[in-house]
């Protein structure tokens, strides 16, 4: 038995999210399995470090799955790129520890949410970013991200109101970027909730429109109420960046 490991990138504007789905084969889990069991004929059981929602993107997701096939690592990455779509590719194929989980061993992750700060559309990059047209304060946001960062109970910013399992995450660091008219937003923790960098980020909108003041985020934080944050930023402007593990 082995345990090979994946690094994979994806454009998911046409895709329901990373997790395979009953009702729909437009997933990004799916389209990889599909093509995984007809080169190794046998049944594969794909798991990935996270779930991205549909129409987020990933430069670097990683996933694993054990096979008894012999086949070589390079022969899995050429096979794989010359059969997926065109908005999917596996960028790494190499051999891990059988007790390798990409998803239960993974110790930090970092999400980029890119936005485009102008009034007149970036038409050639639409896809993979969100148009703000109203100016931004950045320094604003800037001390807004930093009462953010630490181990908190994220609860207010979890989309799933329900959820029983734990809301404490830490968020080692909230970095933003401007450059000319893009603004580019830096999520790195050990874990995050149900769309809630999504709602980090529409939050932390407000503050640069000015409509929330940057101390704000304590209240929040302490208040545990989804209802108190912001609103959600659309996926598009979202990106999977990276997923480390402990060597």
């Amino acid at each position: 038995m082995r345990n090979i490991k994946l690094l994979i990138q994806y454009d998911g504007t046409r895709y329901n999210g990373w997790q395979s789905q009953e009702h729909t084969e437009q997933t990004i889990q799916g389209k990889l399995t599909k093509v995984l069991e007809r080169m190794l004929g046998e049944e594969i059981d794909l798991q990935g470090s996270g779930r991205t929602d549909a129409g987020v993107h990933a430069a670097g997701q990683t996933a694993n799955f054990r096979t008894r096939s012999e086949v070589s690592c390079e022969e899995i990455l050429d096979y794989v790129n010359r059969y997926l779509p065109e908005d999917i590719a596996v960028s790494e194929v190499t051999e891990a520890d059988l007790r390798f989980h990409s998803r239960l061993h993974a110790c930090r992750k970092t999400y980029v949410y890119r936005i485009w700060n102008s009034a007149i559309p970036n038409v050639f990059e639409r896809k993979y970013m969100y148009q703000v047209k109203e100016p931004l304060y950045v320094e604003q946001m800037r001390q807004a991200a930093d009462l953010l960062e630490g181990t908190h109970d994220f609860r207010a910013f979890c989309a799933n109101g329900r959820t029983k399992k734990s809301t404490v995450r830490t968020l080692e660091q909230i970095k933003i970027e401007r450059r000319e008219r893009e603004l580019s937003l830096h999520f790195t923790g050990n874990g995050f909730l149900y769309h809630m960098v999504r709602i980090l980020t529409g939050t932390l909108l407000e503050v640069g429109m000015g409509k929330r003041d940057p101390e704000e985020m304590t209240h929040i934080l302490a208040s545990l109420d989804r209802k108190e944050a912001g609103p959600m930023a659309p996926a598009q402007g979202l990106c999977l960046w990276n997923v480390v593990y402990k060597d």
